[in-house]
């Protein structure tokens, strides 16, 4: 087995919608980032490549590659399923934790997991996605941006 966690934040900037665990939800912001901003699926992807000890993300779809301006997150969420799997493992399980004061994200929870677990190969039930607030403390609280956390176990294929 192995245990890989992951943290990713953005700051709010201009837009009408962000993108957590590959849904699109309507908000008063956007977020900054170079790719589609998704603090989901990019703590999820530094989950995996820290189980895997592969680096992270930004190693694997650096900022500076313009080939991933404005890319959806969902094909480096692929990307690291498939290094999963040529190393021989599978998910056991996800755990994500996403925490704003804004947009509601337990709305679109299930939507979330549907997408993630596909992207994952895995069935629904191996993913979990919680949401809280930070009670308006810090950053999020201040409604200034949006954040994740995951945790991921993944056991011998």
């Amino acid at each position: 087995m192995r245990i890989g966690q992951g943290i990713d934040v953005h700051a709010f900037g201009p837009g009408d919608h962000v993108v957590v665990g590959g849904v699109r939800i309507a908000h008063s912001h956007g977020v900054v980032a170079h790719s589609d901003g998704d603090v989901a699926i990019h703590a999820l992807c530094d989950a995996i490549l820290g189980a895997l000890a592969l680096g992270d993300i930004g190693q694997h779809f650096p900022p500076s590659d313009d080939r991933w301006r404005d890319a959806d997150s969902r094909v480096f969420l692929r990307h690291c399923a498939s290094l999963m799997r040529e190393h021989g493992y599978a998910l056991g399980n996800a755990d994500i934790s996403i925490v704003c004061e804004a947009p509601k994200i337990a709305p679109h929870a299930v939507a979330m997991r549907v997408i993630l677990s596909a992207d994952l190969g895995c069935e629904r039930r191996q993913v979990s996605v919680k949401a809280t607030t930070s009670e308006r403390l810090g950053f999020t609280g201040r409604g200034e941006g949006i954040a994740a956390f995951a945790v991921v176990l993944l056991t011998a294929a």
